[in-house]
């Protein structure tokens, strides 16, 4: 089974978001929502009716969001079957964050890489089900 189908976003920390977030508006054409980031939207190759989004988001510098890891940027991977994936993810020995959560839009959970990297891995739910679609 295929355990990451995508990329699900890229948050990163920002001295100053809101300016960032502007000069990326400005500049190159990414208007963030309310909340502060932005979700391209494409579609399924294997299905088009499925609707799919990419985040990017800027933080601020001192998020703990990123916790424990020291890094200012933190990928997230959109996976298919989470408890797979975490169960097989266990039994190799990677360290998982937490306790796996649920939100209206996918099943979230959190791993760190060699380095100590935090890792946000992400279900999402089906498109016709997501509140932010």
């Amino acid at each position: 089974m295929k355990r990451v189908t995508g990329l699900g976003g890229l948050f990163f920390k920002s001295q100053d978001p809101k300016a960032t977030a502007e000069w990326y508006r400005n500049h190159l054409g990414i208007d963030s929502d309310e909340w502060g980031g932005f979700a391209f939207q494409w579609r399924e190759m294997e299905n088009s009716d499925e609707v799919g989004y990419t985040v990017w988001s800027p933080f601020p510098e001192d998020t703990k969001y990123f916790a424990p890891s020291q890094s200012p940027y933190m990928f997230n991977f959109r996976v298919e079957d989470m408890d797979y994936v975490l169960a097989e993810l266990k039994k190799e020995g990677v360290e998982i964050v937490g306790e796996m959560e649920e939100h209206p839009n996918g099943k979230f959970a959190w791993i760190l890489d060699l380095e100590g990297r935090k890792i946000e891995l992400w279900e999402p739910v089906e498109s016709n089900k997501d509140p932010y679609l």
